[in-house]
């Protein structure tokens, strides 16, 4: 009943099996992939023929994770996956960046990718094998597709790359110093198409060396998958790439120059109206026939392309009329919102972010359900793209991938340089506004979001800033390598290389290769390039603010508290009453970790520290000798009994209560009243003695001491 093919191979210490024949037999292609114990399916169908019109290549590619797959049953109400996670969303882009390229030029058929996450063994991530699994699945299914690529996640620990480190290894590793990386490379036998990674100041050599030893480390996989091809691929679709030459000869014929002026133009919105104009001039001097043409899109493309490209490669000039390494100019203002914590506008040519910082409390951080646990972050970062930016009416809805993709590469590039959560107990939430867009909003995210952090007070290890690379490689070899691109030139260009970090080195570094033939060569001199804007743009930046500020008066004050773990019952109390009443008497919030780390916030610093003393007079031990404020509770014959230290009560005897003889403590004491109080030590019993006649009543000194000062002097 089954015709099934399984290949198997030996890859870092785990072994890496593809299995196709059994499951989802209608698919176009259907693999499933399994690296130690996690295992992803993948399953690709596409249409047979294009829709009418159609002048894109509509690929969509969807990751799913199964809690099953780790047995977890999902949190919330309805206990059923439901909107894609984070993780899923970055993880669908991670497949669809390198996979994209790689289809025939001119397959303009829908395909669908689906890679499910069946099983994990809570070690092997399993993005990586999707992404494998996604691979091979579309080798074997026909459909026109260039590769296969090859996939692998690089560490780097003791000055060591290490290849596909274990999931707890690469969760939170801002905790983890040891731990400088985290890297995700996809590519072809001989190049790379895409890299992904959070990095911890590496140095460009370090992280060239770490893109290098991820695609050397991939060539396993690669031949393993073309074996695996050759005994269960499907035959190839029957497709040709269509032959635009004519069509593309009469567009250039009607439209060359007129085409050529509008790229001349250097302010955006000019040239992106003269753009227009030039196109509907061309459609316009088309024959009817031509004009239904479905291949029309695609020549105007590359007659655009052809001009932005030849001129850049030719003259080292470019559409603004910067030369290859040039910055735009930057200008970068804080403080410019009364009441938010942090704020920032970074403007950089035509691009723009606003961005704002809010800090808040434990109560602030997020809770990440995923499949290897539950773990908190108290550093968010959320980045907009409104249709205004770019001058354009739309639909405004929920964060697309896009939108999540940018707003987690600034997260990683951020959180190098943040202070640990024990020396800045906040939660820190970063919100990117673009309101402005040509080319890079992403990288005016991180530079907005260090001044912004910056300006609300967080004692950053230091600025980081970020800029766009991009690429014209021609069909003769030549090749620039651009600083800072534009929005045409990363459209019309073959390479997006985002490199953001600090003086010291790189904090994230972000990758897509349109074009199969980028060389070490060419990554170097991007790389290079890239430090050279970098620390531009941070000498741009430093005009703006150059050390942290002091915090907003609208930003709650937190302190912090360190008890031991077994007193932490004690300062909950039986379902919650005694830190409730710390809660209520105080005026603070207070939260506590299973770790035994108190965190006390309000805008109010007496409120603070009235829940700070109540809960240290919990915790803490009272020492012999010391002076202490109590009040009287009880009053006996023999002596005073009074609460002295939290809900510690202690006897002063009578004859401890003043210098002289008394017959009774009322002739002195009254309930309810406040005294100062020595700790004398405790009896044969463990009781508390407690002394008042050594102590002045109003400064709380000792009488004693006093004297000795007076007769010295």
């Amino acid at each position: 009943m089954f015709h099934t093919t399984t290949k198997s191979i030996q890859w870092g210490g785990e072994t890496l099996t593809l299995e196709t024949g059994k499951v989802a037999r209608q698919a176009d292609g259907s693999v499933i992939a399994t690296l130690g114990e996690t295992s992803v399916m993948a399953n690709v169908t596409f249409a047979k023929s294009p829709k009418p019109g159609q002048d894109f290549f509509p690929l969509t590619v969807h990751y799913q994770e199964k809690y099953y797959a780790a047995g977890k049953i999902p949190g919330g109400f309805f206990k059923r996956e439901a909107r894609p996670s984070e993780k899923e969303t970055l993880t669908s882009r991670l497949i669809d960046r390198p996979c994209r390229p790689l289809f025939v030029e001119g397959f303009k058929h829908e395909v669908l990718v689906m890679a499910t996450v069946l099983s994990c063994d809570l070690h092997n991530d399993p993005d990586i094998v999707a992404m494998i699994a996604v691979s091979a699945a579309l080798t074997v299914s026909g459909v026109p597709f260039m590769g296969p690529i090859g996939a692998a996640r690089v560490g780097f620990t003791n000055g060591q790359y290490v290849l596909n480190p274990a999931m707890d290894d690469m969760t939170q590793l801002r905790m983890k110093p040891e731990q400088r990386l985290d890297l995700v490379i996809a590519g072809t036998k001989t190049a790379v198409m895409m890299v992904e990674s959070e990095a911890y100041e590496l140095s460009e050599a370090e992280m060239l060396g770490a893109v290098k030893f991820g695609h050397d480390a991939m060539q396993p996989v690669i031949d393993l998958i073309i074996d695996f091809a050759e005994l269960s691929a499907k035959e190839p679709f029957d497709f040709s790439p269509p032959d635009i030459s004519a069509i593309y000869g009469k567009v250039k014929a009607a439209g060359e120059t007129q085409m050529r002026a509008a790229f001349a133009i250097r302010d955006k919105q000019d040239r992106t109206n003269a753009i227009g104009a030039a196109v509907d001039a061309i459609k316009a001097a088309l024959s009817e026939e031509d004009q239904k043409d479905a291949n029309l899109g695609s020549a105007i493309k590359q007659l655009e392309s052809a001009i932005l490209r030849g001129d850049v490669v030719a003259n080292g000039i470019r559409i603004d009329g910067r030369d290859t390494k040039t910055v735009r100019p930057i200008i970068a203002e804080t403080g410019i919102l009364p009441r938010t914590h942090g704020s920032a506008l970074f403007t950089r040519g035509e691009t723009q972010g606003l961005v704002v910082t809010t800090l808040g409390t434990g109560e602030d951080e997020q809770i990440i359900d995923a499949l290897n646990g539950n773990y908190r972050s108290n550093f968010l970062l959320h980045y907009n793209f409104p249709p205004y930016s770019v001058g354009e009416v739309g639909r405004v809805g929920s964060p697309g991938r896009r939108e999540i993709g940018h707003g987690k590469l600034a997260w990683r590039a951020l959180q190098a340089v943040l202070p640990a959560p024990t020396d800045f107990p906040y939660t820190i939430r970063v919100v990117s506004e673009i309101t402005e867009s040509n080319g890079s909003s992403s990288m005016a995210s991180v530079c907005g979001g260090s001044l912004s952090m910056m300006d609300a007070g967080v004692p950053l290890k230091a600025p980081v800033a970020g800029v766009a690379m991009g690429l014209i490689l021609e069909d003769d070899g030549k090749w620039a390598v651009l600083t800072d691109i534009l929005g045409d030139e990363d459209h019309l260009g073959d390479m997006d290389f985002k490199v953001a970090g600090t003086e010291a080195g790189i904090t994230s570094l972000q990758m897509d290769i349109k074009v199969a033939g980028i060389t070490p060569e060419i990554m170097e001199q991007a790389l290079a390039q890239a430090k050279d804007g970098r620390l531009h743009i941070l000498a741009e930046m430093g005009k703006a603010l150059s050390a942290p500020q002091g915090f907003s008066e609208y930003a709650p004050k937190i302190e912090t508290l360190s008890i031991p773990t077994d007193k932490i019952r004690e300062v909950i109390g039986s379902g919650g009453k005694v830190i409730r009443e710390i809660v209520e008497v105080s005026g603070a919030k207070v939260d506590i970790n299973d770790d035994g780390m108190i965190k006390i916030a309000s805008n109010d610093q007496k409120a603070i520290k009235k829940a700070y003393d109540m809960i240290w007079s919990i915790v803490a031990e009272p020492e012999v000798g010391q002076i202490y404020t109590g009040k009287v509770v009880k009053l006996v014959d023999f002596g005073a009994f009074v609460n002295f230290f939290g809900k510690r009560d202690g006897l002063v005897h009578v004859s401890q209560i003043a210098n002289k003889r008394l017959t009774h403590p009322n002739e002195i004491l009254k309930e309810g009243q406040e005294v100062k109080v020595k700790l004398l030590g405790f009896d044969e019993r463990g009781k508390v003695r407690l002394g008042m006649k050594m102590v002045d009543q109003e400064t709380g000194e000792e009488i004693a001491e006093k004297k000795e000062e007076s007769a010295e002097g």
